[in-house]
């Protein structure tokens, strides 16, 4: 076996977990989550993680990589005005319709017929916050914040994959350094919470519906795609359902939806993994084996999080979501005659607005259709 099938594995889930970690802790603070819940939150969802890389890329003979829905802890990050318990609600509609969308192949289609100047304008809409979020950083903490801010651009020139980690890792050496950091945390081993889910209109329509749709089109078409272009033909009803049923099973534990990896599978399914196709499945149960060493320690991360400075994860969590967010916006304004419509998601969606007690993502999707909608017909008259 080549040496590049486990280092590949490795690289791609340090960078998959370290890169976002910040998004999921800002996602858990928005919903009022303990530290306790929080690394639950955490370790659930890298067991299902694992789980699902190791099964699936096993039973398909393909390197099947699964990952938490950066975009869709983005969404809970911006959101207002939910528990935790609510949260885990629609964590488990969310884990429902990924389940029924495998079962229903319908809603697949239904889901990417959804055009995605509008889904990528929800996104863009979405991330954007975090950007704008990070930039608000400098004035708090300059002499930390701006070196940080540099050193991500030039690394990004050498090795994207790292640069966010290598933020994190530098920013947190230097915060210790300067004494802006308290006292470490001993280590430990994780635990699981349960968490009694609470259901709600507002967080159904407001949370669950967006979540789901943005971790079907922004993700799972998105972990398919990666596939294809490494020569590969998944089916892609087991894999939606698989990683639909364990976002079921985790959600009372309080983790998030887990879906098909874009980013952290294009770093496992290229020739430079293997050169034989055929070998590089084998991607996923050491894709697995460092995801659960995480889950081992994730209640250590999770507390090592907490004593960093609030400025450098606002930061982390902004850097790391400039790609999604370049990458959205190209995507939502690259047709002409969908261009407003977009826009009009994108505002709606980056402005908060909170309506009958559903959040923004909703709304700046039904504003978007409606006036593609009108656009459209307005053509044909």
């Amino acid at each position: 076996m080549r040496l590049s099938i486990p280092v590949s594995a490795f690289v791609a889930a340090i960078v998959g977990f370290g890169g976002t970690l910040a998004i999921v802790i800002a996602a858990a603070t928005a919903v009022g989550a303990t530290q306790l819940q929080t690394a639950s939150w955490v370790t659930a969802l890298c067991l299902a993680i694992a789980i699902e890389s190791a099964w699936l890329s096993w039973r398909t003979r393909m390197p099947v990589i699964a990952a938490w829905s950066t975009p869709g802890v983005a969404l809970i990050a911006a959101s207002s005005g939910f528990s935790m318990g609510e949260a885990v609600g629609a964590f488990l509609i969310t884990g429902f319709l990924l389940t029924l969308t495998a079962l229903f192949r319908p809603l697949t289609v239904l889901i990417s017929r959804i055009p995605a100047s509008i889904a990528s304008g929800m996104l863009a809409g979405i991330v954007v916050i975090f950007a704008m979020e990070a930039a608000r950083t400098i004035p708090l903490d300059p002499w930390l914040i701006v070196p940080l801010i540099a050193a991500f651009f030039v690394l990004r020139l050498i090795n994207p994959a790292i640069s966010v980690l290598a933020v994190l890792i530098g920013g947190g050496a230097a915060a210790m350094l300067t004494g802006r950091v308290g006292a470490l945390p001993a280590p430990e081993l994780s635990t699981l919470s349960l968490i009694w889910p609470e259901f709600s209109i507002g967080a159904a329509i407001g949370l669950a519906l967006p979540l789901y749709l943005v971790t079907m089109a922004s993700q799972n078409l998105s972990g398919l795609a990666v596939l294809r272009a490494s020569g590969y033909e998944p089916d892609p009803a087991p894999l939606i359902g698989v990683t639909g049923f364990f976002s079921l099973l985790s959600a009372p534990l309080g983790a998030s939806t887990t879906n098909l990896a874009a980013i952290s599978a294009a770093i496992c399914t290229g020739p430079d993994v293997h050169p034989d196709p055929s070998e590089r499945w084998k991607t996923g149960p050491f894709y697995a084996l460092a995801y659960l060493v995480l889950a081992s320690f994730g209640a250590s991360l999770v507390a090592i999080f907490a004593v960093l400075p609030q400025s450098l994860i606002v930061l982390a969590a902004g850097l790391a979501l400039l790609g999604p967010l370049t990458n959205a916006l190209s995507i939502a304004l690259q047709k002409d005659e969908d261009r407003m419509a977009a826009t009009v998601t994108f505002a709606v969606t980056a402005s908060g607005l909170v309506l009958l007690g559903i959040g923004s993502a909703f709304w700046g999707l039904v504003a978007g259709m409606i006036v593609l909608g009108l656009d459209r017909l307005a053509n044909r008259l």
